[in-house]
């Protein structure tokens, strides 16, 4: 009788366990689809070139679209915007087969991705984009092509993101965008 009790015990621990593992986890990202829209526009992802964005948040079945990068990087940063973030997905350009046709299912983590800023290429919005890459040799390879800077997640100034259209203004650090 003591070691069946013992057992459901320990079973009941490592369950528990496992459940935290699970919501500790990020979630995986979405493929984007044609019915994908972008949050702030309304308007369909797969109509602009350039690329993408998803929010995963917890209170939400879906993730919230963005038709550009730096769309969804001003998204984290905006007050009244949801603070249950899960997961923040960016297109990895470096996969992506052409600017035009960004991808539908190479995300990257955007904690990991390197972002060039400033380059000549516009986002899908016609506005200055934060074009993420996967690896830091792709990113360095677009820059030199494209002009622009190479910087983290966390290196992106949150006046580019919210409103100047140019990175020159370095100093303006963000903090890193906090997952629960």
């Amino acid at each position: 009788m003591i070691p069946r009790i013992l057992c459901v015990i320990v079973a009941l621990v490592l369950v528990g366990c496992n459940q935290d593992a699970e919501r500790s986890a990020p979630p995986p990202p979405v493929a984007l689809t044609s019915e994908a829209m972008g949050i702030f526009c309304g308007m369909n992802l797969l109509e602009h070139p350039g690329p993408k964005g998803q929010i995963i948040t917890a209170g939400r079945i879906d993730p919230f679209w963005f038709t550009s990068v730096r769309d969804t990087v001003a998204f984290t940063l905006m007050p009244d915007q949801p603070r249950d973030i899960r997961a923040v997905y960016v297109s990895d350009m470096a996969r992506a087969p052409s600017w035009d046709e960004p991808g539908t299912t190479n995300w990257i983590d955007a904690r990991t991705a390197f972002f060039v800023i400033g380059s000549r290429r516009q986002g899908g919005m016609g506005a200055a984009e934060a074009v993420p890459f996967g690896n830091r040799s792709a990113a360095d390879a677009f820059a030199a092509a494209n002009g622009g800077n190479v910087v983290t997640l966390a290196q992106i100034p949150s006046a580019y993101v919210l409103g100047g259209d140019t990175a020159d203004d370095q100093t303006d650090h963000r903090s890193d965008v906090r997952l629960n």
